[in-house]
C-alpha cells in the first residue's frame, strides 16, 4: 500500500502529531509525507517527498497575526501550480492535517481524501464557537476540503471527534513541580512578555521564536524553541502559559498542570480553541493589557487542576481509518 500524508506546516502543533501518526501509518506500507507552510520550529523524524510553500499566516509581536507580512509571502500562482503537479493516481490512501496543497489537489482530481486533524472537527455544529458568526467559518471549509473526516478536540462533541492524541513521549513523561511556569506565545514579542512576567513573584521559562541563544531577566528565562527543552522544562513546570491552539494546553493538561490561554486576535480558531478549553474550566485572558498582572497572580495563586480523560487511542483509529478508506 502507498500513503500519501499531507501536513500543514504553519504552528507546531501539526507536525508534532504527525511525529506519533507516521510510525504507525508505516506499519501498513509506503509513507510519502508533504508539508506546506512556512512557520513551524519543530521537524520530521522521516524525509519528505514534497515540501511546499503552501499557504501561511505570520505571527505577529503584538498578539495576532502580521497580516502584511503574510500577504508578502503569498504566492498563489505557486500555489495553483503546486495543487496540479502532485501525481495523486499513485496512492492508495491520502491523509490531510489541514494542509491546503494536497487536499487541493484532491478535489481538482476528483480524488478521495481523508481529513485527520484538529481543524476538521469544525464540520460538526455541535463543535463549540462564538455565538457571533465569523468569516473564518469559510475557512474550516474549504481551506482544506476533503471527502471524510477523522477529528480531534477536548471533547467528543460528534461521532467523528476523538479526544486529543497525546505524543508518545509526552505520556511516558516523568511529571514533577520545581515551581516555574513554562510560556509558549509566538505571537507576543518577548519584550512584552518579560515586562509583565517579572513583575510576578514566580520562574518563568519563555520559548521563544525571536532568540537563538537564551538569557534571563530577573525572574524570567527566555530560551530558543527546541522540542526535548521544552518538554523537560513542561514536565516539571507548574503550569503553563499558551496561546490558543490545540496541542500544546491538551498536553498540558494530560499532564496535570494548570493552564492559561491567550488566544490569538483574529485568529477564530484559536478563539474557539479556548471558549472549548473555558468549559472545562481552563482560565482564558483575550488581552494583554493594564490588569493582566492582576490576571496571571489570580491564576497563580489557584491550586486548582483540571481532570481530563485522553485515553491512547491513536493506534486504532489509524487501523480503522486505512481499514475504512483506504482503495483495494
Amino acid at each position: 500500500m502507498k500513503i500519501l500524508f499531507g501536513i500543514q506546516g504553519t504552528g507546531n502543533g501539526h507536525i508534532s502529531r504527525a511525529r506519533e501518526i507516521v510510525p504507525l501509518l508505516q506499519q501498513y506500507g509506503e509513507v510519502d509525507l508533504l508539508v506546506s507552510g512556512t512557520e513551524a520550529e519543530v521537524s520530521l523524524s522521516q524525509p519528505l517527498k514534497y515540501r511546499f510553500h503552501g499557504f501561511s499566516f505570520v505571527f505577529g509581536k503584538n498578539g495576532g497575526v502580521d497580516n502584511w507580512a503574510t500577504f508578502k509571502i503569498m504566492n498563489l500562482r505557486q500555489l495553483w501550480k503546486d495543487m496540479h503537479n502532485i501525481p495523486l493516481n499513485q496512492y492508495d490512501l491520502i491523509i490531510n492535517d489541514f494542509e491546503p496543497v494536497s487536499a487541493w489537489a484532491c478535489r481538482l482530481q476528483k480524488v478521495p481524501s481523508v481529513s485527520l486533524s484538529h481543524q476538521c472537527s469544525f464540520v460538526s455544529k455541535n463543535t463549540p464557537r462564538p455565538s457571533k458568526w465569523n468569516y473564518a467559518e469559510w475557512l474550516f471549509k474549504y481551506y482544506s476540503p476533503t471527502t471524510h473526516h477523522i477529528g480531534f478536540h477536548f471533547e467528543r462533541y460528534d461521532d467523528f471527534i476523538h479526544t486529543p492524541v497525546i505524543r508518545s513521549d509526552i505520556r511516558n513523561m516523568v511529571t514533577s513541580n520545581l515551581g516555574h511556569y513554562t510560556v509558549y506565545l509566538p505571537a507576543y514579542n518577548d519584550k512584552t512578555l518579560i515586562k509583565h512576567l517579572k513583575e510576578t513573584n514566580a520562574e518563568w521559562h519563555i520559548f521563544s521564536k525571536r532568540t537563538k541563544t537564551a538569557y534571563r531577566e530577573g525572574t524570567v528565562n527566555v530560551f530558543p524553541i527546541n522540542n526535548e527543552a521544552f518538554n523537560n522544562s513542561l514536565a516539571s513546570c507548574a503550569g503553563l502559559l499558551t496561546g490558543g491552539g490545540f496541542e500544546g494546553p491538551a498536553e498540558a493538561l494530560f499532564l496535570g498542570k494548570k493552564v492559561l490561554m491567550i488566544p490569538m486576535r483574529g485568529q477564530y480558531e484559536q478563539q474557539c480553541n479556548a471558549l472549548s478549553a473555558s468549559k472545562l474550566g481552563v482560565e482564558v485572558v483575550h488581552t494583554i493589557n493594564h490588569d493582566f498582572v492582576g490576571r496571571i497572580n489570580n491564576w497563580l495563586a489557584d491550586d486548582r487542576r483540571i481532570p481530563v480523560d485522553f485515553p491512547d487511542e491513536t493506534a486504532q483509529i489509524v487501523d480503522n481509518m486505512v481499514k475504512t478508506y483506504a482503495r483495494q
